[in-house]
């Protein structure tokens, strides 16, 4: 279609379009002017994003996320803050709300729920493009009523925000509550097992006590050690005793009555000697002087065999020292072992007390962090700007109804005309006949009622030009 076909069709219909846009424009100007004004309440919330927490001192984030606003945008719509302004207010204890509701509803359902419901089909909340404030508005026909319904929306909302923080922290605290009372009778039952252990084994200081004992036990080792040597030794010069060689041992050579001995026995071999030279072997003098050299002899080897014999009594005693030292080293070995064990055992006992120590004060710590949550009284948010009662009226607006109304009965009348032309198509203009037949127009008849300019047809008129240009075009194709 051309625009001189879409413009002959209009000039064709033109009366049915003026009636159809007029007739919206009035219609759209009674139903404005016939509504009645609503007015707007609008109200602001502003998230605190700087504000540490005063409980948990957790600094949140510069910006909330779009999801944190939109859950905050649901909080409001939701039937929760909406019941919470019903009650606030006190709705349900007015007769007249309740005679409305009765007649709504039939007396069906709950009367918090219809007003609730009816609350919510005029709320509206929208956040900020780039800030954390949020806007609350509430149209009614009485600009009070709005003003105060968009008010208890928000003092509602921030209510909601509280409970939401203090309700699961209620119930944090109640859990860590009875989980502190379990720890604690786990605490005391270690404790007690603990005490009564260290007072059956007389332990007051497992340490120290561990440390005295084998500091003993090594100075058991060392004396065990040492008399082991002079056993070694003691057994060395018993053997030597017992042998020909005890005259040569240091005992024996040390001994002040040997040496005596010896001496005498010098002086007596030596006048032996000049005895036998010059009386013969066979004096009397000869004979007492070998007597009394082998009676010499004999108190010398008396008195060797007693020094040898007083080394092996030595050796006796260094043997018995040294079983007895090996005895004490393992008694004092077991007693250690004893002892470590012991300690190993109050170690394990000690270690269960300080674990139930350290479980009992973590849920301590937790029982007093959700107790001072429970007690919260505010939550992040805060009001901004409280709602007015407007002095104008938001809607209906009668000059954007109006303009809104002349676009949108042209549209409708140039649609109206469109729809009517499809379904009753007729000859209006040249184009139309040379798409309906397929054949060049030579001649088109001026109507009657055409105009004249002084006696002729108007130069350079419409049809003179069509005619001119299809008969031209008709040559051409023959």
């Amino acid at each position: 279609m051309s625009f001189i076909q879409f413009l002959s069709i209009i000039r064709a219909r033109w009366k049915l379009a003026l009636g159809i846009f007029f007739g919206t424009v009035v219609l759209t100007v009674l139903i404005s002017a016939v509504l009645p004004k609503k007015y707007t309440g609008v109200a602001s919330v502003v998230i605190d994003v700087a504000k540490p927490d005063p409980v948990s001192a957790v600094l949140y984030s510069g910006a909330l996320s779009p999801s944190y606003l939109a859950t905050q945008i649901d909080v409001i719509q939701s039937d929760r803050v909406a019941y919470k302004v019903v009650r606030n207010l006190k709705l349900t204890e007015n007769p007249t709300i309740r005679e409305q509701w009765k007649e709504a509803t039939d007396g069906e359902g709950s009367i918090e729920q219809w007003l609730a419901d009816s609350f919510q089909k005029s709320l509206e909340v929208r956040p900020s493009r780039e800030s954390n404030v949020i806007t609350v508005t509430y149209k009614a026909p009485d600009p009070r009523f709005a003003a105060g319904l968009a008010n208890a929306f928000v003092q509602a909302y921030l209510e909601t925000s509280v409970e939401l923080r203090v309700d699961p922290a209620k119930q944090y605290s109640s859990f860590f509550e009875s989980r502190a009372k379990e720890a604690r009778e786990a605490l005391e039952k270690a404790q007690a097992k603990l005490s009564d252990f260290q007072k059956e084994k007389g332990i007051i200081a497992a340490d120290e006590r561990l440390d005295v004992e084998t500091a003993r036990l090594n100075e058991l080792s060392s004396q065990l050690v040492a008399i082991q040597a002079l056993a070694a030794e003691s057994g060395s010069r018993q053997s030597m005793a017992n042998g020909a060689s005890a005259d040569r041992m240091q005992e024996v050579l040390n001994s002040p009555l040997i040496a005596g001995m010896k001496a005498d026995l010098a002086r007596a071999e030596a006048r032996l000697q000049e005895l036998g030279s010059r009386l013969g072997e066979a004096h009397p003098q000869v004979l007492e002087a070998k007597a009394n050299i082998n009676e010499l002899r004999s108190k010398m080897d008396a008195e060797t065999r007693k020094i040898s014999s007083g080394v092996g009594v030595a050796n006796t005693i260094n043997q018995q020292r040294v079983g007895e030292l090996r005895a004490a080293l393992e008694a004092q070995r077991s007693k250690l072992l004893q002892l470590k064990a012991v300690r190993d055992e109050g170690a394990v006992l000690q270690r269960d007390a300080e674990n139930a120590q350290r479980a009992y004060d973590q849920v301590q710590q937790r029982l007093n962090q959700s107790s001072l949550e429970s007690q919260a009284t505010q939550a992040n948010v805060s009001v901004l700007t409280q709602a007015v009662p407007p002095v104008e009226a938001t809607s209906p607006r009668m000059l954007l109804n109006s303009i809104v109304a002349v676009f949108g009965g042209t549209l409708l009348a140039v649609g109206v005309c469109l729809v009517l032309e499809l379904l009753d198509r007729r000859v209006r203009s040249v184009e139309d006949v040379v798409q309906a037949l397929g054949v060049p127009v030579i001649g088109v008849v001026p109507h009657p009622a055409a105009r004249r300019l002084f006696g002729r047809a108007a130069k350079g008129s419409q049809m003179q030009q069509r005619l001119l240009g299809q008969a031209a075009a008709g040559k051409g194709a023959q």
